[in-house]
This record gives structure tokens, C-alpha cells and sequence, in this order.
């Protein structure tokens, strides 16, 4: 008599995907404990982690102390509203740094002097935060990635390769396993925004670097392009259409309605639907959280609301190159 039965069926893999929390720290520290929270196998970050302000607390003489945030100024009288405003600062993604009054009138007179500060806290917050992610990720087994996006600089975010880790993985333009059989690309630079941020390039150079990434890739059926730029025009790329003319850039309005448009990347959409890969993770337009199929790929933008302390996030299910299934999270 034979006996049949079904081969093993392998353990599934579940990631959480999360990107543009652009320097907040409780937007930070919760998708870091999101990993034991939703019990997953990998984190991976998006890119657009560096924060976008520095904000001057100035001491007055009388030992109080001041800042200007969002236009408005706040004046501290005491060491609990100079908590709460650094505090603030922090939800806000915001560097700050509190100094003497001719400290700041120094400042001000010399621009290079204010990006080499702004680099410096920048720098500094993202060594705390490889730290924080080692601490609370030790002994667990999660695996977390991180890339930057194309608001971060080069040199903030190589300071994350600098540092020895065992479960934090600096990843972008490298081809990584974030398990036994999936792999993982990660670009972070962008297409042109009106905004001019710090890395951002021709679709041709994009499409030319996600080739190059490409050819990194052992198995496109069992593969993941972390791709900051989403694909253009696949639902996760909608939002209003801009003046690039005007400074700042306004948004294009028509019959009292703002005219929205695709602004991903024509390379990033190429690149997919020419490797057809399992999973694409993007981000970069905040306000387009959706999941969108480009063939057999399941994209994903979970989109960001991190100057609310909000974490969003997208639960991802997959085993031997499949997608069983995924949820958006907001907390």
C-alpha cells in the first residue's frame, strides 16, 4: 500500500514596510518596535529618513529661552515648556540644538557654518537611531533595512556603514537576502521634484542604475525592488500637479479643483514590468497610499503622515516568490 502526501510547506515570510518618516522620532522608534509588535521576520525602511529643519533655541540673559517654529515665535520660561518644544521638535522630524544668542547671530551670518550644523545633528540622530534598532532588535531575530531617499544626503547617510551591527543593514545600491530564498534591491535616488532636494536624477540615469542594480538579482521570481520613486502612473504616484515656476511651487488648479497627475518615475515602471519581480515597495508621494498589481508584482506606497507621529506601514506575506496576501497598518 502507497502512501502520498503533500511536500513540507515552508514557513512564510512576513515583512513590514514603512518609508518618509523624514527625521521624526516616534515615528522611528514605532516602526522599530514594530517588529516584535506585528511579529514579523524583516523591517525595511524607504528612504527620506533625514530630517528637513534645524531649529535654533536661542538662551536669552535672563535664562529663558526662544524659537521660532512654523513662523510662529515661543518663548520658554521654564525647563518643562523647553521639554515640550524639543519634544515637538522631535514628532516633527525638526534638528534642534539650544545656544547663546552670539552663537545664533554667527550662525546667521554664515551659511556654510548652518549645513555643517544641520549635517552634524542629522548625522548624529541617525547613529542614535542604528543604536536603538541594534538594542531593541537584539536577540530577536528581525532583521531590519534601511535606504535612503532622495531627500537624505550622501553624507548623513553613510554614517549608517560606519557603524558594526548585527541586525541593522544600511542597504541601498546593494543586493541583499532578507531571507533563505528572496532578495532585495534598493534604490533611493528620485526623478526631478520642483522641490530640488538633494538626489535626484535624469529617468535615464534612474533606468540606468536600476539596470546595473538588476543585474545583482539571482531569482526576479523570488525578488523585492525597494524602489523610493514609484512606478509612474500605477495609483501610487497620484497627487496635485505643481507650478514649478513659482517659489515655492503652487498646485495647478482647474474649476476650483486641484489637477492631480502621476510623478513616478517612467524608469521605475519600465524596470518593473521588464523583470516582473514578486514584491515593489515605494514611497515618496505622502499622500498616495495604495497597492497597485503591474503584472505579477504587488506594489506597494503605504504612504506617510510622520509630522503626526503616525506610522504607516504595510504588512507583507510571501513565500517561494509569492505574495499570500498584505495589509496597510496606522498607528
Amino acid at each position: 500500500m502507497s502512501f502520498f502526501s503533500k511536500k513540507p510547506q515552508k514557513n512564510p515570510t512576513r515583512l513590514f514596510f514603512a518609508t518618509d518618516i523624514h527625521g521624526s522620532e516616534r515615528t522611528f522608534r514605532k516602526f522599530i518596535n514594530a517588529g516584535k509588535f506585528y511579529e514579523v521576520n524583516v523591517i525595511v525602511m524607504g528612504g527620506d529618513i533625514q530630517g528637513k529643519l534645524m531649529i535654533p533655541i536661542i538662551k536669552e540673559s535672563n535664562g529663558h529661552h526662544r524659537a521660532t517654529v512654523q513662523g510662529r515665535v515661543e518663548h520658554l520660561t521654564t525647563e518643562e515648556e523647553l521639554k515640550a518644544l524639543t519634544s515637538k521638535l522631535d514628532i516633527l522630524g525638526f534638528y534642534h540644538k539650544v545656544m547663546e544668542e552670539d552663537e545664533f547671530k554667527s550662525l546667521q551670518a554664515d551659511p556654510k557654518a548652518v549645513e555643517a550644523l544641520f549635517n552634524e545633528l542629522a548625522k548624529q540622530k541617525l547613529i542614535n537611531w542604528v543604536n536603538l534598532a541594534e538594542e531593541r532588535l537584539k536577540g530577536t531575530g528581525i532583521k531590519c533595512f534601511v535606504t535612503g531617499g532622495n531627500d537624505d544626503e550622501w553624507e548623513v547617510l553613510n554614517v549608517m556603514k560606519k557603524e558594526p551591527t548585527e541586525s541593522f543593514f544600511a542597504c541601498e545600491n546593494e543586493m541583499v537576502f532578507i531571507d533563505d530564498a528572496h532578495s532585495m534591491i534598493s534604490v533611493g535616488i528620485s526623478t526631478p521634484t520642483p522641490w530640488k532636494t538633494p538626489r535626484e536624477v535624469s529617468e535615464e540615469e534612474l533606468g540606468k542604475l536600476i539596470e546595473e542594480m538588476a543585474l545583482k538579482v539571482p531569482n526576479m521570481n523570488k525578488a523585492i525592488f525597494n524602489f523610493h520613486d514609484p512606478p509612474k502612473d500605477s495609483t501610487l504616484d497620484t497627487c496635485p500637479m505643481l507650478d514649478w515656476d513659482k517659489d515655492p511651487p503652487e498646485q495647478i488648479v482647474q474649476g476650483g479643483q486641484p489637477v492631480l497627475h502621476g510623478a513616478g518615475s517612467v524608469a521605475v515602471r519600465e524596470a518593473i514590468e521588464k523583470y516582473k519581480p514578486m514584491l515593489g515597495l515605494h514611497g515618496h508621494i505622502h499622500e498616495s497610499q495604495s497597492v497597485a498589481k503591474l503584472g505579477r508584482t504587488t506594489c506597494i506606497n503605504p504612504g506617510s503622515e510622520y509630522a503626526e507621529g503616525i506610522l504607516r506601514g504595510c504588512l507583507v506575506t510571501f513565500v517561494d516568490g509569492e505574495v499570500l496576501g498584505y495589509q496597510m497598518t496606522s498607528g
